[in-house]
């Protein structure tokens, strides 16, 4: 296990070339990569631009029957099934982090040669390119103006906080400056206002709607009359009509809805920048997100569909798939038969899979978004990236021609590739060397802007890293990793609790030290109950009493339980085993679905073969499997089953799995998408995550996408990891 010393050895390589390599100005003069760095601005402001003209040709397709098709049919499926056979990887332990197999030929067959320059797997066939979804902003941008527009003249807007940086994506503020005269966020008081109508964008929340009226009734008190009108995003629900009734204000305003379910962050995600839905469904039960969802997903049906088969996994996505059926078969859209651009989709619950989103992220992305929070596909890198006294906001996105070629990277391949960029950026400004006049204005005119582009965002990444490896280090990331293989693993798992408990006692971090407890619960079917009590205190002792809360909200969810005494995993799995094959009753009660939900891990994961066992050392470079992201130590589950799923075109073969699941999946095909396949858009799959996706996720699936000639589409409900999901378990303090 050598990462810290192979990308530290990098580093000097990388930050030797970073403090005098590519000059910029006059010949000799080598000024460093950090002095390129814009005064102030960022990428971000590369998104806003002018306002493109109206949509047309948008139409909702005619609705359709769905039917129940029975997958696996066919020597085409078998060959599949035959050709996708999972791929076993290296033994774990010293070998995780070692980045050269030794030499001879790859251990696999049936897998092209050496690999592009480019750091990407090469496909067994180009996947087909993804659908444009820059005109999902244009028609929430539209939209918004309309409404706008519906109050006419001088007035206020009121933001919400959590709506700016989405907003941000799709307008810029001299869009908007031409419907209102000022912004405000909604959680501070306005300064004197001399306008007439106040405007407010926001979240359907009671506490917004609290707030609200607490202005509105102000005025009343001081005798001015203005008109209000609130814009709910993405949809209005009854309760925050009954709190402005409660305060007495209801019929003083006026009330529409923004639809924005869908914002592109970049080519193949796509965000509803929904965070609350996790703790609001999987923990408080709350609906009433699932018609959001079905909304999104008949929009995106109409626009780029329709999707001839879905399948999915889990009660929100039964539930929201239902809907959505029933939306399209009661929508009056008189839309022909149109080549679809997307051919499949696939819902899939976060509750599922919580052991992939507990574990730590080791591709670049995802330490991106671990480390620094990428918020709305852009993250803040300050002065210790930046190394100036000014931070910058950095768009992450396919545009950005180095972030694209490292993002889906494990972690210890990304300074080499720094590195060799850094030399090739060097020989391509020493070409002018040599140049005469006209080649030399040649390459000012058309080379040397993106090169100084380049230079800049190669900087800037090189920062990440080096400010990535100091924070990793301090935070013992070898031991936390090997700790954490170990409860995957299932060996020595004494250890890797009395590593728990140093980490608690040692009060590292809140937020660690409740993944690491979680990890271990779920991987262990759930704590005994001795070292529950015990974990539990020492945490409550650390870290405060106030927690108790969070300890009922992750008993609740499944995340952190303590074994039944006398109960055996052999007697849980019979228990469930029962309940679950009599598909007669088809029904579980939610609290013996919590019972068979933290029961489960070590029989799902040697069914589906998620530990990678084979002898050799796995090459991070050069990846075997979708195991990479995690260091060649675990298969993603979530990934597993869709790609077990899109082989066998449906779940037969996976009963098992199914029954250790919990059950609640389907695969329906549409008979007209069936009878006329569209051949790319068969290979473009829509991959719906409710609750949460991982960047470690993102980059397993983009992996099978390339070895299959799958385009993998993302839509989840926002961009999650470990510390955001146990955040939304925390009680917020009074």
């Amino acid at each position: 296990m050598r990462l810290v010393s192979q990308t530290l050895s990098c580093c000097r390589v990388v930050g030797r070339a970073r403090a005098g390599v590519l000059p910029v100005g006059g010949a000799g003069g080598g000024r460093s990569a950090r002095d390129e760095l814009p005064a102030g601005g960022g990428a971000a402001a590369a998104v806003r631009g002018a306002r493109p003209g109206p949509v047309t040709g948008t139409g909702a397709p005619r609705p359709r029957r769905f039917r129940v098709v029975r997958a696996g049919r066919g020597s085409a499926a078998n060959k599949r099934a035959q050709n996708g056979a999972s791929r076993v990887s290296c033994c774990h332990g010293a070998g995780h982090f070692r980045r050269e197999l030794p030499a001879g030929p790859r251990p696999r067959s049936g897998v092209p040669g050496p690999r592009r320059p480019a750091m990407a797997v090469a496909g067994r066939r180009d996947a087909p390119e993804p659908p444009d979804f820059g005109i999902l902003k244009r028609l929430a941008r539209d939209q918004l103006i309309y409404l706008l527009e519906q109050l006419p003249g001088k007035k206020d807007l009121f933001i919400e906080p959590d709506l700016m940086s989405p907003l941000d994506r799709i307008a810029s503020v001299s869009i908007l400056k031409h419907e209102v005269d000022k912004l405000y966020k909604v959680d501070t008081r306005p300064a004197p206002s001399s306008s007439d109508q106040f405007c407010f964008l926001v979240r359907p929340r009671l506490r917004t709607m609290r707030h609200i009226a607490d202005i509105v009734n102000a005025d009343k008190m001081s005798g001015r009359s203005r008109k209000y009108k609130i814009i709910f995003s993405p949809q209005k629900f009854y309760a925050c009509e009954m709190v402005l009734e409660e305060e007495g204000v209801f019929g003083d305003v006026t009330c529409d809805e923004w639809s924005f379910y869908l914002l592109p962050l970049d080519e193949d995600i796509i965000s509803m920048e929904l965070p609350e839905f996790f703790r609001d469904y999987f923990l408080e039960g709350d609906h009433r997100w699932i018609n959001t969802i079905a909304r999104a997903l008949q929009l995106l049906n109409s626009l780029y569909g329709p999707f001839g088969r879905a399948y999915g996994i889990g009660r929100c996505a039964k539930m929201s798939y239902e809907l959505w059926r029933d939306l399209e078969e009661e929508s009056e859209g008189d839309g022909q038969g149109r080549t679809p651009e997307i051919g499949n989709v696939f819902l899939m619950d976060r509750d599922m899979d919580y052991v992939t989103a507990l574990c730590s992220q080791v591709v670049y992305e995802g330490l991106v978004d671990d480390t620094f929070r990428i918020k709305c596909g852009s993250v803040d890198f300050g002065p210790d990236v930046t190394s100036s006294d000014k931070s910058i906001k950095v768009l992450l996105n396919a545009q950005d021609k180095v972030f694209s070629q490292i993002r889906n990277e494990h972690f210890s391949s990304v300074f080499g590739f720094l590195s060799q960029k850094s030399r090739n950026l060097q020989a391509q400004y020493d070409r002018r060397r040599g140049m005469d006049i006209k080649q030399m204005k040649n390459f000012v005119s058309q080379e040397l802007k993106g090169l100084k582009q380049e230079h800049r965002l190669l900087s800037l990444h090189i920062g990440a890293c080096e400010s990535i490896m100091k924070k990793k280090t301090k935070q013992d990331f070898q031991e936390m990793i090997k700790a954490e293989h170990s409860l995957l693993d299932g060996f020595d798992i004494r250890e890797s609790t009395s590593f728990i408990e140093e980490h608690i006692n040692r009060q590292v971090s809140p937020i660690e030290s409740l993944r690491l407890m979680c990890l271990l619960s779920i991987t262990e079917n759930g704590l005994v109950p001795k070292d529950y009590r015990s974990l539990k205190t020492q945490y409550l002792q650390s870290y405060g009493p106030e927690h108790l809360l969070t300890f009922h909200n992750l008993k609740r969810m499944g995340l952190l339980t303590e074994q039944a005494a006398g109960e055996t995993l052999t007697a849980v799995e019979s228990r469930v085993s029962k309940l679950v094959t009599d598909r007669a009753a088809g029904k579980i009660t939610d609290a013996f679905n919590s019972l068979a939900k933290k029961s489960n891990f070590r029989a799902i994961s040697k069914k589906l073969g998620l530990i990678p066992r084979v002898d050799g050392e796995y090459d991070l470079k050069i990846p075997r499997d979708m195991a990479y992201v995690f260091s060649g130590a675990y298969i993603p589950l979530s990934c597993k089953i869709i790609e077990q799923v899109l082989e066998r075109r449906g779940w037969q073969g996976l009963e098992e799995v199914v029954r250790l699941l919990n059950g609640n999946e389907f695969s329906v095909s549409d008979s007209a998408g069936e009878d006329n396949p569209a051949g790319d858009a068969q290979r473009v799959i829509l991959a719906v995550f409710l609750g949460g996706c991982t960047f470690s996720e993102i980059a397993a699936l983009r992996f099978l996408g390339k070895e299959r000639g799958f385009k993998f589409i993302f839509l989840t409900t926002a961009i999650t990891n470990s510390a955001r999901m146990l955040e939304a378990m925390i009680e917020a303090k009074a």
